[in-house]
């Protein structure tokens, strides 16, 4: 299975080489062994260090899953940047940024399916939208932010504000749907992307109205009862409430 590539670089350090080994290797037992089935005494072996050594890096299979959202994240925001600097469009940078996010999950396509019966269990931490899943759902959060601040397209404060949440959750719908889609290239989910990012965009632009703000207002009320009920609070909001 191919992995995103550890950088091969003379500074870096042999603690990031052995983590990275341990999740590479994990990785490729999760694909040939499920989740379940690859235990972590497995994993120790095929990256080729002590059950001890694989726990110090990685508490659990949980925490080595955490580690491959990360890795997945941060492979995006790295095939994202050039799509962001020349993309000035709302429609072009959204449609740019979730067809990197497909075309950079490829390779996992079929692991993702194994760790999806898993991951969709709301009491699991492999649950994207869980406590433990906190930081790469807020920095995917943010790279919508950033979607939205980098376009010509300017919608109303109230809006703005919450707009990324909305396109993350909107990218964790194309997400499930790539899953389960067997087309060719993933055919299906293109054509999935294409259409919706026209309609999204379009709903922005009429959602910006001024008129339309009372309307626009219940809505987002809507919203922020709604993800009271599904979301944790960000790990900085739970903190200052201390």
């Amino acid at each position: 299975m191919k992995q995103p590539a550890v950088p091969d670089e003379p500074g870096l350090k042999k603690s990031e080489r052995t983590r990275a080994a341990i999740l590479d290797a994990a990785l490729r037992l999760f694909q040939e062994s499920g989740y379940e089935g690859a235990t972590m005494r497995a994993i120790a072996a095929e990256a080729g260090v002590s059950l001890g050594n694989a726990y110090y890096y990685f508490e659990s299979k949980e925490h080595l899953i955490q580690g491959f959202y990360a890795r997945m994240h941060e492979e995006h925001l790295r095939v994202c940047e050039p799509i962001l600097a020349r993309e000035r469009r709302l429609d072009a940078r959204l449609r740019g940024v979730l067809l990197a996010k497909i075309d950079t999950s490829e390779p996992f396509h079929r692991f993702s399916g194994v760790l999806f019966k898993t991951a969709a269990d709301p009491k699991s931490p492999l649950n994207p939208f869980s406590a433990a899943s906190e930081p790469v759902r807020r920095e995917a959060t943010e790279l919508m932010q950033r979607v939205i601040s980098g376009s010509k397209q300017k919608p109303p404060a109230d809006l703005a504000e919450k707009l990324p949440e909305l396109l993350w959750l909107y990218e964790m719908a194309v997400i499930l749907f790539w899953i389960h889609d067997e087309s060719k290239g993933r055919a299906r989910t293109r054509k999935l992307i294409d259409s919706t990012v026209d309609v999204i965009t379009k709903l922005v632009s009429i959602g910006s109205f001024p008129l339309l703000k009372p309307l626009r207002g219940s809505a987002l009320a809507l919203l922020d009862d709604l993800r009271a009920d599904a979301l944790p609070a960000p790990t900085s909001k739970r903190k200052s409430a201390k």
